[in-house]
């Protein structure tokens, strides 16, 4: 049973323009019966500019100050005119106008519009001879008490109601945020897991397979043909083969645990920064993304690994330190250097920092050592944040060649 109203609520919602153009064409087709049913009968012209007085509500959402104004010259016209006679109900579907200008305009402008717009019609109303000066205490349909005490209501509720708005988007603004963020804590939070795995792997089980492999080819070199049995030799090599195979079939375990997710996700590398850049942007930063990469230059998977994590770590803790600020992001490279340098604007008054713990720098640092390189990472003069690191291009290690 509740669904429906909902439904129909939402329904509604979702077409703002339909709503204005029942409400516009609702209240003309009343103003002209107000005024139809008089003795002696109006004219037609006269008629008209009455009904026409609401028709400006079908713009109350995108011109609100310019409908209020003209609402208001169309009221002034008809008293100053006096097509009708006898008495009219007063300017007060004018606080639709009043309402929708407090409701979609600045308090200043919205408040300046409704002080003219009483100025104009109770000028109007008093120089016509629409109403008298009200005994104290009397509340007559038509006196600039009524005036000033509708108009103040019909303000008073758009300015709540606009203000009530704001608030709301700004917590659906917050809550995007907060999602974005939760998703690239949690795609984080994978990787470090999955790389803190493959580093225990690494110094568990590498340095055996590594010593074996060496000390296989010293007893091969050894054992050379004729100075030992050629099945000896043979079975040797045969164990030097198969350690250089374990090592390479190791190092791809090890890539897909840290780095890799062939089923969700292309390779991280340079080419492919976009994702970074869109989780970025969808927290509120401003990313600038400018690539200088030299055409035709070629890394090591490792380097450009290595390279897309420096800056995904780099943009993590910007979200996390900053929070939605502008963002520069500058790659370039040749075959014998990468450059990265990600510097951020200062973190916006009022902005809490997410705590951390420190260990993302600790590991760009250790990707950057791991080829040679440097990385520079403080504070700018102007209160941002500015990280910069080279990596230099490394030959592959002979199993990676051969595989």
């Amino acid at each position: 049973m509740k669904a429906a109203p909902r439904a129909a609520r939402r329904w509604i919602a979702g077409r703002p323009r339909l709503l204005d153009v029942a409400l516009g064409g609702g209240l003309t087709l009343f103003d002209v019966a107000t005024v139809l049913d008089r003795t002696p009968e109006p004219a037609g012209w006269g008629v008209a500019l009455w009904g026409a007085q609401t028709v400006p509500l079908l713009w109350r959402r995108t011109r609100p100050s310019a409908v209020l104004a003209a609402m208001t010259c169309l009221y002034v016209a008809f008293q100053a005119l006096g097509p009708v006679q006898g008495r009219i109900p007063g300017p007060f579907l004018l606080m639709i106008g009043v309402y929708a200008a407090a409701r979609y305009t600045p308090v200043p402008a919205s408040l300046l519009g409704t002080l003219l717009c009483l100025a104009s019609t109770t000028a109007a109303d008093a120089l016509t001879g629409h109403w008298e000066v009200p005994r104290l205490g009397s509340l007559e349909p038509i006196s600039t008490t009524t005036f000033v005490f509708f108009f103040a209501l019909a303000w008073l509720l758009g300015c709540n109601r606009r203000r009530i708005g704001a608030d709301a988007e700004r917590l659906r603004e917050l809550n995007r945020r907060l999602w974005a963020e939760q998703e690239l804590n949690a795609r984080q939070a994978v990787v470090t897991e999955r790389a803190r795995i493959a580093r225990d792997l690494h110094d568990v089980v590498a340095h055996h397979v590594s010593a074996i492999a060496v000390q296989a080819r010293a007893a091969e070199d050894v054992m050379a043909p004729g100075s030992g049995p050629a099945e000896a030799v043979q079975c040797v090599g045969l164990i030097a083969r198969t350690a250089d195979t374990a090592l390479i079939e190791m190092r791809r375990v090890l890539g897909l645990l840290s780095f890799r997710e062939r089923e969700l996700a292309p390779e991280p590398s340079l080419d492919h920064l976009e994702p970074l850049i869109d989780a970025a942007t969808a927290t509120g930063c401003r990313v600038t993304y400018v690539s200088q990469v030299r055409a035709g230059t070629a890394l090591s998977a490792g380097l450009r690994v290595s390279a897309h994590r420096i800056v995904q770590e780099a943009l993590t803790n910007v979200i996390k330190h900053a929070g939605p600020v502008g963002v520069r992001v500058t790659v370039g490279g040749d075959d014998s250097r990468v450059t990265i340098e990600v510097a951020n604007d200062p973190a916006p008054p009022g902005h809490e920092p997410v705590p951390g713990t420190g260990r993302g720098l600790i590991g760009m640092r250790e990707r950057v050592a791991a080829f040679d390189g440097v990385l520079a990472a403080g504070p700018r003069e102007d209160g941002g944040w500015r990280l910069h690191a080279v990596l230099l291009a490394k030959p592959p290690l002979p199993a990676e060649a051969d595989a």
